[in-house]
């Protein structure tokens, strides 16, 4: 007998002795299933039209389904599970998942905002604070965290990932895991499974463009990419979502090397496997299948144990196996995982232990008094990055008139971001609420929209039709030139001008690749137009996605990059633009000039003729219609204050085998602010027998200092921050010179020297 709600469930013929026993309690519960209903825990289906709800609770009640998505309520889940542990013969729960990226009710700054707060704890307070949220709401599994490295910012999932470092998006991965999870198997009631996706290599489709293939060396792979699912892996993240991309010319669904070899056997994972949204029958499309029935036995012998929103596991295995193509052992592999993931979920000891009793439900599941506000607040401070700050236009002061322009200046639905869950816009601080609730009656503000996100139809239609719930894209009717004329007219009244710009949020999201990372023409015109007014000129960047600012850079006076900032991002902004919080955010992703200069990112390969600045670029690697290097690179960032780094000190001029060394500087904050940098450990393979990067990250410090305090930053070095794959694919660490190099940045090092024996 289990107790759950509603008092006691029966169970058929289970042992409750063995519950305590995991291997032992699921292979009782096998032994007693049938073909189809072992076939039935393989499906992950989303309520929808075609699966209404007398469809799904009736194939629940037959025990056909295993889990279920996009159903996000205790009360939408509570007869769900009733279906199946009280209708069903085997009685196995449910599983609840959903897309909970950076908040459920709550919304947390994007991903890749919060890899700008380079701040673990900040970062494993948004994924703790989630999974409360989520399992208050009857969630079991979050598909979180996204850890797809990119070097190519067209496309737009780069929003929902955490940059372009192995090692950071590694250390964030870890993090976000055990936050969602907690320290317990099983899983506590107030945590929930994490779904590490997409694995694999999603992030380097070919051209940025989304769901392309990707082609890459294994080297390449081994050292840039494959880190931060290895790293969620070793976390004990308890499930991975599979890529819709082929790898090498294998999809990753039907890739036998990638889940099988890799996943499993390398990597020792032991959790459950979930194909993309209908990735299986895409299989068809790849052209590696020729019908769904091949598409069924090339996924589940690759081992993809769960079929996300599509039918041909439950219409092609059944034949599968009784055909022999598939075998009893292959269906029970994935089967064995599925409850082992329901196991370490906490159900088989009560399947409503994120439901409850209907009697503790919310009043109002969308209730402010739910929400997490303070905590929003916080990771958003810490994941604003100051770009440009001249003559220290900023921070305002909360006096005089100021001017708030921009398309994004009062949009609740933007500043929410992507995969924004169940968060409600409505219940978003917008920047102009911000600003209204930090002047009070203590200054003057003018509100002026002066640009539409844009004015290409073309645009405009995706985007809504992407947004087919809502409509998330309106636009004033007005021409440009009265929009602007009426934004001018504002700056002309003002001391100052807050612009906020860039991209409505569906411009970066998933199928929004572009082909430019420019603003807008008619938000580029704006701003030409304001900076004509010779008012000092603010830019606050709201994007998901690096983008070109080379007239902005130039023109502007200050430059905030917020991202996407979530519920409450508006007073977040204003935190940061009057001073109240000194900015800390330091940059996951660099910055390209143009788009003709992508792929641009820091730790690129060395090569034979390389680009040295300031000496004539004849015959080396280069364009030569503008600079090279970034915009904006890797790890850059300002504050309202000043740091100086002392020389490198190494406690050794060589290392031994198996031996360490330690690196250390001097952080001092020079200026008259108390405020935050983040210290970088960079370290460069001077000599090695493959080609390797000019530079990577293998450390990092997030400080604070008052205003003339100065602090010993120390860095320990052993021989795993020194390994790479070579060749051979062996992991290994060769004697010889390396270069350590120090900084707040990826490009102003402080270097020394040392040699591993």
């Amino acid at each position: 007998m289990f107790t759950g709600f509603a008092g006691p469930v029966a169970r058929a013929d289970i042992n409750p002795a063995l519950l305590n026993d995991k291997p032992a309690f699921i292979a009782d519960v096998m032994r007693q299933m049938t073909l189809e209903e072992k076939i039935g825990q393989l499906r992950l289906i989303s309520i929808g039209a075609d699966m209404p709800q007398p469809k799904l609770l009736k194939e629940i009640a037959e025990g056909r389904i295993g889990g279920m998505f996009n159903t996000v309520t205790r009360a939408d889940n509570r007869p769900l599970q009733d279906a199946a542990v009280r209708n069903s013969r085997m009685k196995i729960p449910l599983f609840f998942a959903y897309d909970v990226v950076h908040g459920l009710r709550t919304i947390f700054p994007i991903s890749l905002a919060q890899a700008s707060s380079w701040d673990l704890d900040a970062i494993a307070l948004s994924a703790r604070t989630s999974a409360m949220e989520a399992s208050s709401d009857g969630i079991d599994m979050t598909f979180a965290p996204m850890v797809d490295i990119t070097h190519d910012p067209r496309w737009g999932r780069t929003s929902e990932g955490f940059g372009e470092d192995p090692y950071l998006v590694s250390q964030i991965a870890k993090a976000s895991v055990r936050a969602f999870q907690g320290p317990t198997l099983p899983i506590a009631a107030d945590r929930v499974m994490a779904s590490v996706k997409h694995f694999a290599l999603y992030g380097a489709v070919e051209g940025g463009r989304d769901y392309n293939v990707v082609n890459m060396s294994p080297m390449r792979m081994y050292d840039d990419y494959l880190p931060p699912y290895r790293a969620a892996v070793d976390a004990g993240t308890g499930a991975v979502m599979v890529a819709l991309n082929s790898i090498n010319g294998v999809p990753a669904t039907s890739n036998v090397w990638l889940m099988q070899d890799l996943l499993r056997k390398d990597w020792g994972f032991k959790g459950v496997t979930v194909s993309d949204h209908g990735a299986i029958t895409e299989l068809l499309k790849h052209g590696v299948a020729k019908d769904e029935r091949e598409a069924a036995r090339l996924a589940i012998k690759a081992g993809i144990d769960m079929s996300m929103a599509d039918q041909v596991y439950d219409r092609e295995l059944p034949d599968l196996v009784k055909s022999g193509e598939v075998s009893i052992q292959e269906i029970d592999n994935a089967v064995r995982e599925i409850l082992g993931a329901k196991y370490d979920m906490g159900l088989f000891h009560n399947p409503y232990l994120r439901i409850g009793n209907a009697v503790d439900d919310p009043v109002e599941v969308n209730a402010d008094s739910r929400l997490h506000r303070d905590a929003a607040r916080d990771v958003a401070r810490k994941s604003i990055v100051l770009l440009e700050n001249r003559k220290q236009t900023l921070p305002l002061k909360k006096a005089g008139t100021i001017a708030l322009i921009g398309p994004l200046s009062d949009a609740p639905i933007d500043m929410m971001g992507s995969w924004s869950a169940g968060g409600v816009a409505k219940q978003s601080v917008t920047l102009y609420q911000g600003l209204r609730n930090a002047l009070g009656n203590k200054a003057r503000l003018i509100h002026a929209r002066g640009a539409n996100i844009t004015e290409d139809r073309h645009i405009v239609e995706y985007l809504n039709f992407l947004n087919w719930d809502t409509p998330e894209v309106t636009q004033d009717k007005r021409s440009p030139a009265a929009m602007i004329a009426e934004a001018v007219k504002a700056a002309k009244q003002s001391d100052v001008v807050i612009a906020a710009v860039g991209e409505a949020r569906g411009m970066s999201h998933e199928s929004s690749s572009r082909t430019s990372l420019d603003l807008p023409a008619n938000q580029l015109a704006l701003l030409k137009a304001l900076k004509a007014t010779g008012k000092p000129l603010v830019l606050v960047l709201m994007n998901g996605r690096p983008l070109a600012l080379n007239w902005e850079r130039d023109n502007a006076d200050a430059i905030l990059e917020t991202w996407y900032t979530g519920t409450e991002g508006g007073n977040a902004i204003s935190d940061v633009l009057f001073g109240d919080y000194n900015p800390s955010g330091k940059l996951p992703i660099s910055f390209p000039r143009s788009v003709g200069q992508i792929p641009v990112y820091y730790n690129h390969l060395r090569i034979g003729r390389p680009y040295t600045e300031g000496k004539p670029g004849n015959y080396t690697s280069q364009y030569f219609e503008e600079p090279n290097g970034p915009l904006y690179p890797f790890g850059y960032g300002l504050s309202y204050t000043d740091f100086s780094l002392s020389n490198v000190s190494l406690s050794s001029p060589t290392m031994a085998r198996g031996g360490k060394i330690e690196a250390s500087v001097t952080v001092k904050n020079t200026g008259a602010r108390d405020g935050a940098t983040v210290v970088q450990l960079y370290i460069q393979d001077v000599a090695a027998s493959v080609v390797r990067p000019v530079k990577e990250l293998k450390d990092f410090r997030k400080i604070m200092l008052k205003a003339g305090e100065e602090q010993v930053v120390r860095f320990a070095i052993d021989e795993d921050k020194l390994k790479f794959f070579n060749a051979q694919l062996q992991h290994v660490a060769e004697a010889g010179e390396f270069n350590i190099q120090i900084g707040l940045d990826s490009q102003k090092v402080m270097q020394q020297s040392f040699t591993l024996q």
